[in-house]
């Protein structure tokens, strides 16, 4: 027998042919079967997702980093003596499970990914602190690791600053990072609109803390001297150099270190006096500073240093924001990063699209909610460079004025434009004036800033995570160039054209593109056809065809897709994984039928995929990790991508061969 996928083709083509004859039934049970199976399929899959809406129309799914996260959250407790005994142990019992003490025995930045340094470090720490003995079978086996990889010196910047606030290393073994950035004119080699909002928000209420060389409480004094290959004291490579650039930032770094005893008084003064009321000016409520765990821990812990006391109402704020994070699982909790509800919401409806036999009433109560989300006259950080465009944008949380992402709004956008209803219509043109006024110079769009391409500034001390910026990306372009090819304003004609010549000059030798936001290369490249196939670009063109050769090249015996995240560290691994996941075969699929590859059999195979491993509740489940927060140190498990992803690919499978047999 053919494949399922092959049956079904078959079946609607029988379909089409038999006009006035007997039923497919009668003529092929067999096909009949496997289109009822296809049906079936989508039909628990919509189910599993409409289960999870909310009572107001909305999907948000759980957001998954790695240990870091919930690590950090119980640091904090301890850096503010603000302990929750129960809560700690939820967060130690997870993070506990997540010790690959099969393997290395430390922490991995996600599921089947190699040792960290930094994320093992603050796991132990937060381990210990919870009351895990340093002689326990686990403790030691993780201490052993990181000792073997060099020891807690060799973490990055952002763990050696909680060991400094803890009094584990001096402070001479972190950068330099004081309250007078705030005063830096916009001319000067570094400004804060010249780095990205998450650099923004993280660096501000750090700088407070760094000026005040704030201490942690640390109630139980626990320390992790144990770490230390060399006694703290003693270290003299806290910062190894990176590229000559980077040896001469450090130069500059540590020659303004030793200069800050001359700072005025009246000048320190002002320039913390300047970074609290920026804080303040975005704590945005109960949902955080940048609505991201890391800024609203800074923004927490700052204003306890300035004197806030514990109810204050903006302490208040910044403790409700961290708690709304924490997910309870039981015997267990963890700490998400932010939330995702905007993106959820877009992208479910754009999966729901696709389904002919969807209740669009469902999607119209979730697209009526993203409305009123939208960001018009709020004074968002992104008017530093385009004061005079009005607003439009959507945030990817619930509520982060300051900062509208593009990719978010693209796709929002794009969702409203594709339900064809008119009390949109202001909403969407608010959006497309907006993105197509966010375009960088080269063409392309970034997440949330506009020519953020000051690459030098990487090479700080402080940047050893190489994430400090936010330049243009494949798949945002692509996000933002297909939307605005499906609205058609001739307004933003040359706006699409531009990020077009920008999306064919990325792509790779190979024919994939790189995937900024999702893991990585199957993304970035369904992302740049789906953008193709929306501004209804010839699928004959030689930068299509060889994206689909790629895709074909790449899939797995089992007819899925895989690539692990270790591809942002080698390239050479593109499209490489030990087994394949639902929401990357979706991703290919999607990419394919872009293409106009739905008769192929690379696509077909795909789908037996999809069915084959589909679970008795309609959705897919998978351990792995689906996105970067940041490339090479950070990285994301979107829960909902092995839920609406799959019934997407599925949906349009259904709707393109009928159309095809029509």
């Amino acid at each position: 027998m053919s494949s399922l996928s092959q049956q079904i083709y078959n079946s609607k083509v029988e379909k089409s042919a038999l006009s006035g004859q007997s039923s497919m039934a009668d003529e092929n049970p067999h096909h009949s079967n496997a289109v009822a199976m296809l049906d079936d399929a989508i039909a628990n899959a919509r189910n599993a997702i409409g289960a999870l809406q909310q009572e107001d129309g909305h999907w948000c799914l759980p957001l998954e980093a790695d240990c870091t996260i919930p690590a950090e959250y119980i640091l904090m407790m301890h850096f503010m003596d603000e302990l929750d005994d129960i809560l700690e142990r939820k967060l130690a019992n997870f993070i506990r499970a997540q010790q690959v003490s099969a393997g290395h025995g430390g922490w991995a930045l996600y599921y089947g990914g190699d040792f960290d340094i930094s994320c093992s470090v603050k796991s132990y720490y937060a381990l210990k602190l919870a009351g895990d003995s340093p002689d326990a079978a686990h403790m030691i086996q993780a201490r052993n690791a990181i000792l073997e990889y060099g020891g807690a010196a060799r973490a990055n910047v952002f763990t050696r600053l909680m060991l400094a606030m803890f009094r584990q290393i001096p402070w001479r073994g972190v950068p330099f990072v004081p309250a007078e950035l705030m005063m830096l004119p916009r001319w000067f080699p570094f400004h804060l609109s010249k780095v990205a909002y998450w650099s923004r928000t993280v660096m501000v209420p750090l700088s407070i803390l760094c000026t005040l060389k704030a201490k942690a409480a640390n109630p139980r004094n626990v320390h992790v001297r144990e770490l230390f290959t060399v006694d703290p004291d003693q270290e003299s490579n806290y910062f190894p150099v990176r590229t000559p650039l980077n040896r001469l930032f450090l130069y500059l770094e540590r020659f303004g270190s030793m200069l800050e005893p001359l700072i005025p008084s009246f000048v320190r003064r002002k320039a913390v006096r300047m970074a609290e009321q920026w804080t303040i000016e975005r704590l945005n409520g109960k949902d955080g500073l940048g609505a991201i765990f890391p800024a609203m821990v800074n923004a927490y812990e700052a204003l306890a240093l300035l004197g806030y006391p514990y109810d204050h109402p903006y302490r208040q704020q910044c403790r409700q924001a961290l708690l709304d994070l924490l997910v309870d699982e039981g015997e267990r909790a963890w700490c998400q990063p932010c939330v995702s509800p905007v993106w959820d919401t877009v992208l479910t409806c754009l999966a729901l699209q696709e389904d002919q036999q969807a209740d669009q009433a469902v999607t119209r109560r979730a697209l009526d909610w993203l409305v009123p989300l939208q960001v018009l006259d709020e004074p968002g950080d992104w008017r530093d460079n385009r004061p005079s465009l009005p607003g439009g944008g959507w945030a990817f949380q619930y509520a982060n004025p300051h900062y509208p992402d593009l990719d978010d709004t693209a796709a929002a956008a794009w969702a409203l434009q594709q339900a064809n209803v008119s009390a949109y219509q202001e909403s969407i043109t608010r959006a497309a004036d907006w993105l197509a006024g966010m375009q960088s110079s080269n063409g392309g769009f970034a997440a949330f800033d506009v020519d953020n391409t000051y690459y030098y500034l990487n090479e700080l001390p402080f940047a050893d995570h190489g994430a400090l910026l936010d330049p243009p990306s494949s798949d945002v372009t692509a996000r933002c160039v297909g939307f605005l090819a499906l609205h058609g304003d001739p307004r933003h004609q040359a706006v699409v054209k531009r990020g077009l010549d920008c999306l064919f000059s990325e792509q790779e030798a190979n024919g994939a593109w790189f995937g900024r936001w999702g893991s990585n290369y199957i993304y970035g490249t369904w992302s740049v056809l789906e953008a193709l196939r929306l501004a209804r670009i010839d699928t004959n063109h030689a930068a299509i065809r060889r994206a689909v050769q790629w895709l074909t090249s790449v899939q797995r015996s089992d007819g899925g897709w895989g690539e692990s995240n270790d591809s942002y560290i080698d390239p050479q691994l593109a499209g490489q994984a030990e087994a394949s996941t639902s929401f990357q075969t979706a991703w290919a699929l999607l990419g394919l039928m872009a293409a106009g590859e739905t008769e192929s059999s690379a696509v077909r195979r795909g789908i037996d995929y999809l069915l084959r491993t589909q679970t008795s509740a309609g959705i897919w489940e998978e351990p792995w990790f689906t996105a970067p927060g940041f490339p090479r140190v950070f990285y994301l498990k979107y829960h909902g991508y092995s839920k609406f992803f799959p019934l997407w690919a599925l949906a349009r499978y259904r709707a393109s061969i009928s159309q095809t047999a029509a």
